[in-house]
C-alpha cells in the first residue's frame, strides 16, 4: 500500500492507495502526529510520499523514515515519470507537477491541458510525447474578490454566489461578475488558444472550486479532484519502479 500526504497552506490531505487504486481519502484542517500514527497503524502502507508547501515537521519525517519500507519528498531532484522542460524546476510547486503527472498518467497517448483553480488559478501542459511544456498562473477567484477589498478604499468584500449576472447592476453585483465571468472568459481563452496548436487536447479541471466553474464552462472539459493526489501516486509508484 501507498501512503500519500500533501500538506498545503491550510489543510492536509491523505490518501492510501492500494497500487493505481485509491482506497481512502481524507482532508484535515488539523493533522498531527496522533493522526498520522493512527493511518499508518491502521492501513500498515510500505511506500510513502509527502508534498508540503512548507518545511514538513521532523516528528512526521522521523515515524515515516521509521516506519515506511520506501519513503520520498517531492522536491525537484525526485526522478518523474515525464520530462520537464520548465526553466527552473527548483520553482516549479509540487502541485503543479503533480497534476501534470496525474494527467498524463490518466491520459497516456494524448495532449493534456490541466486547469487547477483554487487559491491561484494554474494552467499545465504536458503533450502526448510525456513532455511538461510549462504553464501560467493567475490570481483564483477568492484571491480576487480579495484584493478588490483590500487594494481599493470603498469596495466591499464580497464572494461567489451561484447565480452570477452578465452584468452587474449594483456594486457587489459588478464586483461578483467581473471576478467570475472574467474567470470563466480566461479559462475559455486559455483552452480555444491552446486547442490551435493541440485540436484534440484533452481539457482537465482541478481545484477547490473545479466544480463551481465547470457548470459555467462552454468547452467540453473533465473534472478530476484528486488529480494531485493521483499524480503523487504515480510518482512514488514510478521511484520504486526504479530501484
Amino acid at each position: 500500500m501507498n501512503l500519500i500526504v500533501e500538506q498545503g497552506n491550510t489543510a492536509v490531505k491523505v490518501a492510501v492507495y492500494e497500487q493505481k487504486e485509491m482506497l481512502i481519502s481524507a482532508v484535515y484542517k488539523k493533522f498531527g502526529m496522533a493522526e498520522l500514527l493512527a493511518i499508518l497503524e491502521q492501513y500498515l502502507p510500505e511506500n510513502g510520499i509527502l508534498s508540503s508547501v512548507a518545511t514538513p515537521a521532523g516528528e512526521w519525517l522521523e515515524a515515516l523514515e521509521t516506519r515506511l519500507k520506501y519513503f520520498l519528498v517531492l522536491d525537484s531532484r525526485v526522478k518523474l515519470p515525464v520530462e520537464v522542460r520548465y526553466q527552473t524546476p527548483e520553482t516549479l510547486g509540487n502541485d503543479r507537477i503533480a497534476v501534470a503527472v496525474g494527467a498524463n498518467f490518466l491520459q497516456p497517448g494524448k495532449d493534456v491541458l490541466i486547469i487547477d483553480a483554487g487559491t491561484a488559478i494554474t494552467y499545465e501542459l504536458v503533450e502526448a510525447s510525456g513532455v511538461y511544456i510549462g504553464g501560467n498562473i493567475s490570481p483564483g477567484m477568492t484571491t480576487r474578490f480579495q484584493a478588490l477589498h483590500q487594494f481599493t478604499e470603498k469596495l466591499p468584500l464580497v464572494s461567489e454566489q451561484e447565480r452570477i449576472p452578465w452584468m452587474g447592476t449594483s456594486t457587489e453585483t459588478a464586483i461578483q461578475a467581473g471576478v467570475v465571468n472574467g474567470i470563466v472568459y480566461e479559462i475559455e481563452g486559455y483552452i480555444h488558444e491552446v486547442r490551435k496548436k493541440y485540436p484534440d487536447v484533452f481539457v482537465y479541471l482541478t481545484g477547490g472550486h473545479s466544480l463551481y466553474f465547470e457548470r459555467r464552462l462552454k468547452n467540453s472539459i473533465f473534472v478530476a479532484i484528486n488529480l494531485v493526489l493521483v499524480g503523487l501516486n504515480r510518482i512514488l509508484e514510478y521511484n520504486v519502479e526504479k530501484q
